[in-house]
């Protein structure tokens, strides 16, 4: 393609070709940086879901897997002494006094729900056992799969899960991470007191139901 010009009787020409080709290099490239992110945003994992704030139809189906007694839950500690500028309950290992009520609440919806077909155990740390004796008032030792679970969260959690029967792990926030990854979700890591539902039904692969902040209890609907 060639551009002629005539400026005060000189002729002059302009070979456009080249500029086309920028132009469609051009086009490609930025095509490319619109794809590329796009790409990566559609094939990215799921957000773990959201039991709470109106998600009534994942919270029907929490009720129902727990009518079954096919769900496992991961529970995080509550709120940890040496972390924290709050006043320790007892031990800096363990949880701030503050966070006892936390732990009293988000046992209150537990027992609401049903506690008579569930198995509890906590890991042997302090604040674990705190947090499971205010939480369902019962306390488990040497369950240490339940600190050294890299790599073995989802594999030791079946392994103790009985049918017909919910289990309730009182852990840490990096073992519900490691299930996440086991699980294939995205990692994030729970709150305080956060609790994470996985559906264990007997001859089915076990699968991310969701997630309810200790605060968001509130806004779940069980009846």
């Amino acid at each position: 393609m060639e551009l002629r010009l005539n400026l005060f009787g000189i002729n002059r020409s302009i070979d456009l070709s080249g500029f086309a080709r920028y132009h469609n290099a051009a086009v490609v490239l930025a095509s490319a940086l619109l794809v590329i992110p796009l790409t990566v945003f559609l094939l990215r994992p799921a957000a773990v879901p959201d039991l709470a704030h109106g998600n009534v139809a994942g919270a029907r189906a929490m009720l129902s897997e727990w009518a079954r007694g096919d769900l496992i839950v991961l529970v995080r500690h509550v709120e940890r002494c040496d972390h924290s500028r709050a006043a320790c309950l007892m031990g800096n290992d363990g949880i701030t006094d503050r966070s006892r009520s936390v732990a009293l609440a988000v046992g209150a919806r537990f027992a609401q729900l049903g506690l008579d077909s569930a198995d509890i155990y906590n890991s042997p740390v302090l604040r674990t056992a705190q947090t499971a004796g205010y939480m369902f008032n019962k306390v488990s030792s040497g369950d240490d799969w339940l600190v050294d679970c890299k790599g073995s969260m989802l594999r030791d959690a079946l392994a103790h899960k009985v049918a017909g029967r919910n289990l309730i792990l009182v852990t840490h926030s990096e073992c519900m991470v490691q299930l996440e990854k086991d699980l294939k979700q995205p990692n994030a890591t729970p709150g305080y007191g956060a609790s994470l539902f996985i559906t264990a039904a007997e001859h089915q692969a076990p699968r991310m139901l969701g997630l309810i902040d200790a605060s968001d209890w509130r806004s779940v609907t069980i009846q």
